[in-house]
């Protein structure tokens, strides 16, 4: 995006890139169809030492700039849910588009070798790419973080920016999933098993899908607060959120010789229920429950308390928190603040979207704001 965007200023850009193809992130993203975009994007959804660094590229490109672009391509899409928009086809699609964008601005490539050296001196980036060394007087850090490091993912922004003086936000794995241990072990044998709920970790709660895994906690709502959730804080899940107030004690009274564990399984799938009621003690017909005891219930079902050990790391990660210092770049135009013409763009700074198209759409808006400034 970045390199697309400068070339069609009229800027001589080579794009760089260890993988022996561009884009290939993007082309396993959204099981294979890109979800390229959000149209719920707005800054405070995202993570960031500094919330209000992301405002000002976000708010000059925008999810509606970038759909502008696919539409113009031709490119197909849908709307799946909660404002995440997929490609129609195929993430080839995206990628496509995106080179088509860099050809028109005559953008030049080095793919499949590795960066092997980099210095700074008389206002030119020396850049050694494999046998050949190429100069030039700005240098864009684009490389991302070290999530799905299978794709050949690293931490090379990172050690990059330390040389050159920036500081760094603790990396860490986001939108991962969670693993359980102790005595929480025995949610593993629900390995499959996926219903809706609310997951909360502080002030933060997300509404969709848990999974449970043979290691631990996944599918969307885990994803999503796993990016806030930190080592040794424990995880809510409210198991029944479209349940009202006194929900059990009503089931007792309509079917007062009905097991509390069919009570559960007509608000949660079997296998859950059955392993919730075990953990709560509470067994036999709905009538021999003191009410106390349903509301009890009621309470601990809708803020179960999960602690878990750690996350999947790096390898199951969709994205990387943390990063590249926001305090030391500009938020209008990704420079360095103190190094004259290096830039930093994408999940290589400290700026993490939420599931869904947001970590896109970022790197979209970075891209095209250095884009401009180079």
């Amino acid at each position: 995006m970045c390199a697309a965007a400068a070339g069609q200023r009229g800027k001589r850009v080579m794009l760089v890139d260890h993988a022996d193809q561009p884009g290939k992130k993007i082309l396993i993203s959204g099981g294979g169809r890109c979800n390229f975009t959000n149209i719920h994007t707005t800054p405070d959804r995202y993570i960031s030492a500094n919330p209000h660094f992301a405002k000002s590229a976000l708010g000059r490109y925008t999810a509606h700039d970038f759909i502008d672009l696919v539409d113009r391509h031709r490119i197909a899409w849908h709307e799946k849910t909660l404002g995440q928009l997929f490609c129609d086809g195929s993430a080839k699609q995206i990628v496509a588009m995106l080179i088509d964008e860099c050809d028109r601005g005559a953008v030049e490539y080095a793919l499949g070798k590795p960066v092997t050296a980099i210095d700074h001196a008389d206002t030119l980036f020396r850049v050694r790419v494999g046998d050949r060394e190429v100069s030039g007087t700005a240098l864009v850090l684009a490389t991302g973080g070290p999530s799905i490091p299978k794709m050949g993912a690293t931490g090379f922004a990172y050690d990059v920016a330390r040389r050159f003086g920036l500081k760094i936000v603790e990396p860490r794995p986001a939108l991962v999933p969670l693993t359980l241990g102790g005595d929480e072990t025995l949610f593993r044998s629900l390995s499959g098993v996926a219903t809706d709920v609310v997951a909360k970790c502080g002030k933060t709660a997300f509404r969709e899908a848990a999974l449970f895994t043979h290691r631990g906690l996944s599918g969307p709502a885990i994803l999503q607060i796993s990016s806030y959730w930190r080592s040794g804080q424990p995880v809510g899940i409210d198991f029944a959120p479209d349940q009202p107030g006194g929900w059990l004690a009503a089931a007792k009274r309509a079917k007062p010789r009905g097991q509390f564990g069919a009570a559960l399984a007509s608000a949660l799938p079997s296998r859950l229920a059955e392993t919730l009621a075990e953990r709560l003690a509470i067994s036999g017909e709905l009538h021999n429950i003191k009410d106390a005891i349903l509301t009890e219930a009621e309470r601990r079902l809708s803020d179960w308390r999960f602690t878990p050990n750690g996350t999947e790391g790096y390898a199951k990660a969709e994205v990387t928190a943390g990063g590249i210092s926001t305090a030391d770049l500009s938020s209008q135009t990704m420079q360095a603040k103190r190094v004259q013409n290096l830039y930093a763009v994408g999940e290589a700074v400290d700026v993490t979207g939420w599931l869904g198209g947001y970590n896109f759409q970022w790197a979209w808006a970075s891209g095209w704001a250095a884009g401009q400034s180079i």
